[in-house]
């Protein structure tokens, strides 16, 4: 794949002079996330510390109410943190405008959600494409034939969402967030709205992207089955980062689970 991005001049400028020491392709520095003020607050996130290793697939797992999305939402931009530091790459998030973050957003961030997002009107391809049109980009045509290819939907780009099944849907969620190349793909719950079978399919069209195209890959998600096809696990509990786990299967990550909510 081909290497990270340049920050365009726009989110250059915000990176300032204090830079990640070490290579990573997301980080969070003592991160905090308070929603609401007073007795009401909430306190999603309470001081997290996080390298997301570049090139990796890495999965966040917590109880209902750990953190987990909070965190990945910080990491992508999608939400400002309360104090502390997210990074994407070199770029620090908390000196970016709005206007730069949409930019830093669409140029090195990939999103695949629970739902899938798809626009009814447009066409399997036309889906999958869709962030290079709303920029005035072709896709580069290898590229997309690899992406195509990879997600198994040769047949099916002239398609319609409700022309296509919900693992199908899905595939398309996934190529459209590669299709741009970016530094990073967070998926949220990519498998929540799937059968096994169609979920089993996704996560290994994920697992392929970071073994053969060398995609960061961030995973939210609360199945052990579907943790255990990443590199790592993360492991949140009321907004802590309390445990890590490498080289996770679904026995060891329900076995970590089982003790972190006992």
């Amino acid at each position: 794949m081909d290497t990270p991005h340049t920050p365009s001049s726009a989110s250059a400028a915000a990176v300032g002079a204090a830079t990640p020491p070490t290579r990573a392709a997301a980080r969070a520095i003592d991160a905090v996330k308070v929603y609401g003020r007073g007795d009401t607050a909430v306190r999603a996130l309470d001081g997290v510390s996080v390298d997301i290793p570049a090139g990796a697939y890495t999965a966040i797992m917590g109880p209902s109410g750990s953190g987990k999305s909070t965190l990945m939402h910080c990491l992508a931009g999608l939400d400002p943190l309360t104090s502390g530091e997210a990074w994407i790459g070199e770029v620090a998030l908390g000196g970016l405008s709005d206007q730069q973050l949409t930019v830093l957003r669409r140029e090195r961030i990939g999103f695949v959600f629970q739902a899938f997002n798809l626009l009814p009107t447009l066409t399997a391809r036309e889906n999958i494409t869709l962030p290079l049109a709303l920029v005035g980009a072709e896709p580069d045509p290898a590229w997309l034939a690899t992406v195509v290819d990879v997600v198994g939907l040769g047949d099916r780009l002239g398609h319609r969402p409700s022309e296509l099944s919900g693992g199908q849907q899905q595939r398309v969620a996934v190529a459209r967030a590669l299709v741009s190349r970016p530094d990073v793909v967070f998926a949220d719950e990519p498998t929540g709205n799937l059968d096994s079978r169609s979920g089993a399919e996704v996560l290994g069209f994920l697992r392929r992207a970071a073994d053969e195209f060398g995609q960061t890959v961030v995973m939210v998600t609360h199945d052990p089955t579907a943790a255990g096809y990443a590199d790592e696990v993360l492991f949140l509990v009321d907004g802590r980062l309390v445990d890590r786990l490498a080289d996770p299967d679904a026995e060891k990550v329900l076995d970590r689970m089982k003790h972190l909510e006992g």
